[in-house]
C-alpha cells in the first residue's frame, strides 16, 4: 500500500512539467520540461528497482539519469541555433 502511494505521488509530480511543456512556446522551457520528465521517470524506475530488489532495472535507470538529459540539452541547443540562422 505504501509503495502505491509513493508511485502515485511521483506520477502527479510528473504531470507538472508536462503542463509547462504544453503551455509554453519557448524551446528551452519545453526541453527543460522534457528533461525534468526524463529525470523524474528515471527516479521512479530507480525507486521501483530498489523496492523490488532488482538491480537490472536500476542499471537502466542510472543510464537514463546519466546520459538522457545531456542529449536533450544538446538537441535544444541545435534547434535554437537553427532558428537563429
Amino acid at each position: 500500500m505504501n509503495m502505491n502511494l509513493i508511485l502515485i505521488a511521483m506520477i502527479i509530480a510528473l504531470l507538472i512539467p508536462m503542463y509547462e511543456a504544453w503551455k509554453d512556446e519557448d524551446i528551452w522551457q519545453t526541453m527543460l520540461a522534457f528533461a525534468s520528465i526524463a529525470t523524474k521517470t528515471a527516479i521512479m524506475i530507480l525507486t521501483v528497482s530498489v523496492l523490488r530488489d532488482d538491480w537490472m532495472i536500476g542499471v537502466v535507470a542510472v543510464i537514463i539519469l546519466s546520459v538522457g538529459n545531456a542529449g536533450l540539452m544538446l538537441l535544444a541547443h541545435i534547434i535554437k541555433r537553427m532558428r537563429e540562422v
